[in-house]
């Protein structure tokens, strides 16, 4: 038996050294200085989700305010650069073939005929002309030929007799009524411009996703970041 002693001595002996080595970090010193704690924040699968759900939240609100900065914001300040004048009314007119929508509406619109075209034609007092009147500017960009394009409706009775009914209310105006024309020689004089109130409710749904995404993303690095405080104050309280 007396060969194998050597050997389980310095087994022991290693051992006795290793575990001195691993004493050193759980004591929280080493040669008498502070053991430095790893300045990386802990993190969970929940928090690792919700970061990623305010990354994609963001994402999302520039796309869109992308999207929205072309369709709305763009025509907002072409709008804004008309100015006012007078109109009177020449004469108005319903086109007999209807024409279809030119926008995206519910699936029991889609087998519409479409609307009448209502056409206005005014005389513009700046220049003398003779123009064919818009409602405002999306009427312009969606149907330049019509003074409207009304909403999606079942009833075509019911596009036809609004229809009637603005032509009946312009024909029975008299006198001058306020309109804008483009002074840069762009086409359509509008009846009202582009309000502030459109461009806010089209704006204000992507900021407020922005503002969801940022608060989502802060609120859990500022959870990491507490928590990460938390484990080191409880690392200094053990020490000493």
């Amino acid at each position: 038996m007396q060969p194998f002693s050597i050997p389980v001595q310095i087994t022991l002996q290693g051992g006795r050294r290793h575990q001195g080595r691993t004493a050193l970090p759980a004591s929280g010193k080493s040669d008498g200085e502070p053991l430095k704690v790893s300045p990386k924040l802990p993190s969970s699968a929940g928090e690792d989700r919700a970061t990623l759900l305010g990354i994609a939240m963001m994402a999302s609100s520039v796309l869109m305010f992308f999207l929205l900065g072309t369709t709305v914001l763009k025509p907002f300040m072409l709008s804004s650069n008309r100015e006012e004048s007078n109109c009177t009314t020449v004469h108005t007119h319903i086109a007999d073939d209807w024409l279809n929508f030119a926008f995206t509406c519910e699936g029991s619109c889609q087998d519409q005929g479409g609307y009448p075209c209502l056409q206005v034609f005014v005389n513009l007092t700046h220049s003398g002309q003779k123009v064919l009147l818009h409602y405002d500017d999306e009427a312009v960009r969606s149907n330049p030929k019509c003074f409207y394009t009304p909403k999606c409706h079942q009833d075509r009775d019911d596009l036809l007799n609004t229809a009637r009914d603005i032509k009946e209310f312009f024909d029975h105006r008299n006198g001058t009524f306020t309109c804008f024309y483009s002074p840069d020689g762009q086409p359509g004089v509008v009846l009202r411009k582009s309000g502030h109130k459109v461009v806010f409710h089209c704006l204000f749904w992507p900021l407020l996703t922005l503002l969801g995404g940022a608060l989502i993303v802060g609120l859990v690095r500022l959870t990491q970041h507490l928590s990460l405080q938390c484990e080191q104050y409880s690392m200094v309280v053990r020490v000493q």
